[in-house]
């Protein structure tokens, strides 16, 4: 919703003189930003994925490495609600409640597909 109202000053892309005001919301973004835009952004995904926060299938989700220092070094580990170990957050112990807190997040993860489809259009 916030997007229909705030948009970011100045340009976009600067070379082609987009700004940010001139991209529409929706699927209609895709068509007006440039392809080296979406090939950075690309690019930057993977970096994050495959060297800053990698997930080792041998630790348990969240607890994060980076292969920039090696696979040894842990970054991150988040806790409850997806707060950083450095912020505070910590890990839910009791199974019962893990079990409910992750079932919860499973409902308002599908809550939000359905939402952003919806905002697609």
């Amino acid at each position: 919703i916030v997007q229909e109202f705030v948009m970011f000053p100045g340009f976009l892309s600067p070379s082609s003189s987009i700004k940010f005001a001139d991209i529409p919301n929706g699927l209609a973004a895709v068509e007006k930003v440039p392809a080296v835009g979406w090939f950075q952004y690309t690019v930057f995904c993977g970096i994050c994925d495959l060297w800053l926060c990698h997930q080792v299938p041998s630790n348990p989700p969240g607890k994060l490495t980076t292969r920039l220092f090696g696979e040894g070094i842990t970054n991150y580990q988040y806790g409850s609600i997806g707060l950083p170990g450095y912020l505070g957050g910590k890990p839910v112990d009791d199974p019962e409640l893990k079990k409910k807190k992750l079932n919860a997040e499973l409902a308002n993860g599908r809550l939000a597909m359905m939402a952003i489809i919806g905002m697609f259009y």
